[in-house]
């Protein structure tokens, strides 16, 4: 991909560009607690975007989606939007610097990316975090990691239509080889853990349904709906804190639905706080049963899983994978599994041909590395 886009760079704009990568992220578990104040589990991975950068001395950003064959020439001014959805993006981090009083100029870009369209894996947030990545250091703005990470997250919010939290464009920008991140949501701190599975073996692997069921209403607002009554009646902001203990003492004065969201949102923050326990004693079996608890909870409780990750899941369960769960809002997707070495191709050829004789198609297998983030590509 590098040659690639660097060959693509000279024939367009000429020599003596520099190449900038941010990588897509997973998160180990950690699922719908962000919105609640809770703690998040993410980690860095081996895919994302490639970007050969040059200054151009002008006030216009020339750009090229290698991927998708096409060119966006843009200004730097708020009315300089480009059509482009995929160069918005570019555009979005541009503005959100000079909005915090960055001061920078045009550009040439091209760039690809190699993170799977559509497995939860935030190629969007890979593309923001390259660019703010790269125009810090290119314009010596001294913008620290984190507040790059909120330029990618404004990026989704002012320019392309998306209220999302701060956890992609986090992990692409903080990530670390070999660690995974505990983020709390409610302070912003995070820490990190030591993550290797192959040191001990083992394998972290995607399975891709490559479905995507579009619900009626509004799911994901009507979960955060109910977290919100519990929290109130609780007298808290977020749900993040109480234990099942109050949960239990106030059930009479909620609705059985919020009982159940609520109950698998406490349940998830004590989980993310167990796995993070068991990493540092190198105890992948508790690692794994947390994420079998995760999936359930996240099926049965607050009901955003599908038949299709159900079933990937069981498969899963039968192979002997030490864990697997829904990875993502739900509703399709992926499922994030930790295998162990001696297992992965029987359940790699397993899972995919029970799943394609009952759903008619082949799931997609994504063998995951966890790699470092934003950064200079020598």
């Amino acid at each position: 991909m590098k040659n690639r886009v660097s060959q693509k760079f000279v024939e367009l704009y000429g020599e003596g560009a520099t190449l900038y990568t941010s990588p897509g992220r997973i998160n180990l578990i950690g699922e719908h607690t962000d919105y609640n104040g809770g703690f998040v589990f993410p980690g860095a991975v081996d895919k994302g975007i490639v970007a050969a950068i040059l200054l151009n001395g002008t006030d216009k950003v020339r750009a090229f989606a290698l991927d998708l064959n096409e060119s966006a020439e843009f200004g730097l001014n708020e009315q300089d939007k480009p059509a482009q959805s995929w160069a918005c993006y570019i555009f979005g981090v541009c503005r959100e610097i000079i909005k915090r009083g960055g001061v920078i100029g045009g550009f040439d870009t091209v760039f690809a990316g190699d993170v799977p369209l559509g497995a939860g894996m935030s190629s969007s947030a890979a593309l923001e975090s390259t660019f703010a990545f790269a125009l810090n250091q290119l314009y010596n703005l001294g913008i620290e990691k984190f507040e790059l990470a909120r330029i990618g997250q404004s990026t989704e919010h002012n320019y392309c239509g998306v209220k999302c939290g701060i956890m992609d464009q986090f992990a692409s920008v903080h990530g670390k080889a070999g660690h995974l991140m505990r983020l709390d949501c409610r302070s912003m701190e995070y820490s990190y853990f030591p993550f290797d599975p192959t040191k001990h073996g083992y394998r972290l692997m995607l399975v891709n349904s490559c479905v995507k069921h579009e619900l009626v209403g509004s799911p994901y607002n009507d979960r955060r709906a109910s977290c919100e009554r519990v929290a109130a009646v609780l007298g808290q902001e977020f749900l993040r804190g109480a234990t099942m203990e109050q949960l239990e003492s106030i059930k009479d004065q909620i609705s059985e639905e919020d009982y159940l969201r609520a109950r698998y949102v406490i349940g998830e923050e004590q989980r993310v706080l167990d796995v993070c326990d068991a990493l540092e004693r190198d105890d992948y079996q508790t690692v794994g049963e947390r994420m079998y608890q995760t999936h359930w909870g996240m099926s049965r409780d607050y009901e955003v899983s599908c038949e299709e990750l159900d079933f990937l899941v069981t498969i899963a369960e039968q192979c002997g994978v030490t864990g697997s769960r829904i990875m993502g809002g739900g509703f399709g997707g992926c499922t994030i599994n930790l295998v162990k070495e001696e297992l992965y191709d029987n359940f790699v050829k397993t899972v995919t041909e029970q799943f394609a004789e009952k759903y008619g198609h082949k799931p997609e297998i994504y063998p995951v590395v966890i790699s470092d983030g934003s950064r200079i590509l020598l």
